[in-house]
């Protein structure tokens, strides 16, 4: 589509006051919208292949990289630590993440249960567990190191034109920025996604997300747990040790959106109570750390990927229950199948903004994002209730799982992400 110019608003002023000088006007193979972990992540495998990258993101980085601790992690699948290895930003991070090693699946106080084991698919963990804030810092130290990348942060989109060839951009700091392709990863309430006009497929569980990290008294042992309660699943998963804290785990708790407010309002022992009410005895003692977070629980999936000179990545394309913990590793496939598509395009001499090399993306990645945002639809449905006869089956369906071995190690494969047609940098290759 071709898009007017957006009104553009007063020159952005530094903290003295004075108006930023124009940082003029530059050409980039790709302009990525967004510099949270997927954006981040883009940039850094594009830049890394030699592709010349603009990324623009609202955020102060110095803000960001400040952040006191905050309580909050993401599960890093095999496949997409592959991807970060790749795009060198894992060795950052490495020594923050803590290998998941087995993931123990129950459904309340069921015996029955479906248990991994990654020494079943191979030497390597199942995943990691590593805190956002470590990621981060991991990608803004790569994509600084990197020439081809730049980073115009804090600033805006203050004007973009697509024309027949490429995407002219206007910044908020007063840069002006040319490049084939515009990337969204602006998240899942995406203005470029609005902008172009893709609708999409979304509805709210009548449910909130709490997520928070767990100090416990006894060691994980690198065993994740995801317990499926009538509310919703509560998963704990293993962090690393802290030296001051001990033994720590992340809780993505799902709550009736009805109740959730009450549990957040509780005071901390209270809240500690409610923990150890839930998960049970395994870990011994157990007391919340840091700050506590909420959000909305929903599913949105847009319903096309691509558009003139646009690809979403990301949030900006699909967002998920946490059921399965599979939301950023859904978004770091998408990184990979684009840098693929991209990085094959510029070799080849193509214009990487036309309808043909978007397309290759968009088949790549629209089956495996439809596919996992109707499975982890249907769990959670399946799970959250406690009505005996479905109760009763899916005990049953759990320990069957758990008795087929390659059933079994088929499940352990998909949550690793090395399952199905994969991308390079997921088989551990150079782009």
């Amino acid at each position: 589509m071709v898009g007017a110019m957006t009104r553009i608003p007063k020159r952005r002023t530094n903290a003295g006051g004075d108006a930023e000088p124009d940082v003029g006007h530059t050409q980039a193979d790709v302009l990525i919208v967004g510099g949270g972990l997927v954006g981040l992540s883009l940039a850094a495998s594009l830049g890394g292949a030699g592709l010349t990258v603009a990324v623009v993101d609202r955020e102060d980085p110095g803000t960001m990289l400040a952040a006191a601790y905050d309580g909050r992690a993401a599960a890093i699948a095999y496949g997409s630590r592959r991807v970060l290895e790749t795009a060198g930003v894992w060795p950052g991070m490495a020594a923050d993440a803590e290998p998941i090693l087995e993931i123990r699946v129950s459904d309340g106080a069921s015996p029955l249960f479906l248990h991994f084991d990654h020494q079943e698919v191979g030497k390597e963990p199942l995943g990691h567990i590593v805190e956002n804030r470590s990621t981060r810092r991991a990608l803004h130290d790569r994509v600084g190191k990197i020439a081809d990348v730049t980073l115009h942060a804090p600033a805006e989109l203050a004007g973009l034109e697509t024309t027949a060839g490429a995407v002219d951009a206007t910044l908020s700091n007063g840069a002006r920025i040319t490049a084939p392709l515009l990337v969204a990863a602006d998240g899942r309430n995406s203005a470029l996604r609005r902008r172009a006009g893709i609708a999409v497929t979304a509805w709210r569980y009548k449910q909130t997300g709490i997520v928070c990290t767990m100090g416990h008294e006894r060691p994980h042992r690198g065993i994740a747990h995801e317990r499926f309660l009538p509310s919703g699943p509560f998963a704990v998963l293993p962090m690393t040790d802290d030296p001051k804290e001990g033994h720590r785990s992340s809780i993505v708790w799902t709550e009736r959106a009805a109740l959730a407010p009450a549990m957040m309002a509780l005071d901390d022992a209270q809240f500690s109570a409610e923990l150890a009410q839930r998960f049970g005895p395994w870990l011994g003692a157990v007391r919340v750390l840091g700050q506590r977070w909420s959000y909305p629980l929903a599913l949105l999936n847009a319903e096309r990927y691509i558009d003139d000179r646009l690809a979403l990545v990301g949030d900006s394309a699909h967002a998920l229950h946490p059921i399965a913990g599979q939301g950023l590793n859904l978004g770091i496939r998408d990184v990979a199948a684009l840098a693929e598509v991209l990085v094959d395009a510029k070799r080849l001499g193509l214009d990487l903004g036309s309808s043909g090399v978007l397309e290759r993306y968009q088949r790549w990645r629209r089956v495996d994002a439809v596919l996992l945002l109707a499975a982890t639809d249907v769990l959670n449905r399946l799970f959250s209730n406690d009505i005996t006869p479905v109760r009763l089956a899916r005990d049953i369906g759990l320990a069957a799982v758990n008795q087929l071995g390659p059933a079994r190690r088929f499940f352990m494969r998909h949550s690793m992400g090395i399952q199905g047609e994969l991308p390079r940098m997921i088989r551990g290759e150079e782009l």
